[in-house]
């Protein structure tokens, strides 16, 4: 198994790269609608995501947790303006999930915008909600993020995990990019983002204890960062994660000394704003991959020595 702190410091370090460049967390507010407004809003709801993580796996250090509050405030303060950036953005692209996929874990983690959440309660009521054109993986993210919201899922989980490609355990040997994102993303969705590693079916259990490994490898191969930590926070989803330690020394040898990860094999250049669009997502990975995996190395130790 990995050194567990190996795997801290990955996270450790993300952190301090996310909080040196939470300016990066922006807004386009005089873009035009149909060009898409509501676009960068994606990344501030990742990072609230995975700070939802960081607090209720409860093993990040002290400075970890503060800069994770520190984020938090300034994305929903600053970046969102307390939330109106969110009404905003419900107005503009009424029936886009966006805005309530970005509040519910500030929600969660004690923020609170009462105008998106009458604009929830009333759209989860229209059937244009309910079919609103998506990818069976992220429907089935709508419908978990409608229960933790307290509404009756449209359609509900149960009906909806069936349709993703990995559900099907299809040849293992025809996953390429896409379909392993959309692979990970299942996993968190069933999982409920690691919470509960017995949200996956049994089948999908053993489809992924054979396989993952191997597309890990892979993956470590081509040096896609971005890609391999999102399969390593698969890892620690599962019922018994392996916590590759070749997997996480060569995915640590990648992160920067600043902290920052690249997607693919080095760091990119140009221009600020540029840059951060392009980092700020491995990076959050990292983050994610690192807390989840240091709470499951952490059990393991405490389940052999008792």
């Amino acid at each position: 198994m990995t050194d567990t702190r190996l795997i801290h410091r990955v996270g450790a370090g993300a952190l301090e790269w996310l909080w040196a460049h939470r300016d990066g967390f922006r807004l386009e507010p005089d873009v035009d609608p149909e060009t898409g407004f509501l676009e960068r809003f994606k990344p501030i709801g990742e990072l609230a995501l995975i700070c939802k993580v960081l607090f209720r796996e409860g093993v990040a250090g002290s400075r970890q947790a503060q800069l994770a509050r520190q984020l938090l405030d300034h994305t929903w303060r600053e970046t969102l303006d307390g939330g109106r950036m969110l009404v905003r953005g419900q107005r503009v692209e009424p029936f886009s999930p966006v805005p309530f996929e970005v509040y519910l874990p500030f929600k969660e983690l004690g923020y609170s915008q009462p105008e998106v959440e009458r604009a929830t309660v009333l759209n989860h009521r229209l059937d244009s909600w309910a079919r609103f054109p998506v990818t069976p993986t992220r429907r089935l993210g709508l419908s978990a993020f409608q229960r933790r919201f307290g509404l009756t899922a449209r359609p509900p989980e149960a009906d909806l995990a069936a349709a993703t490609w990995l559900a099907g355990t299809p040849e293992p040997w025809t996953v390429e990019g896409h379909t392993a994102y959309d692979i990970t993303h299942t996993v968190f969705h069933l999982t409920d983002w690691g919470e509960n590693p017995g949200g996956l079916p049994p089948s999908v259990a053993d489809y992924l204890a054979t396989w993952l490994p191997v597309w890990i490898d892979d993956w470590l191969d081509l040096e896609r960062w971005d890609l391999l930590g999102e399969l390593l926070v698969v890892d620690a989803c599962l019922p018994r994660p392996t916590l590759d330690e070749a997997a996480w020394q060569g995915f640590a040898a990648a992160q920067q000394p600043d902290g920052a990860m690249p997607a693919v094999r080095t760091m990119p250049e140009g221009e600020p704003d540029a840059v951060f669009d392009l980092v700020y997502h491995p990076t959050l990975v990292a983050a994610f991959a690192s807390l989840l995996a240091t709470s499951r190395a952490l059990a393991e130790l405490a389940h052999s020595a008792s």
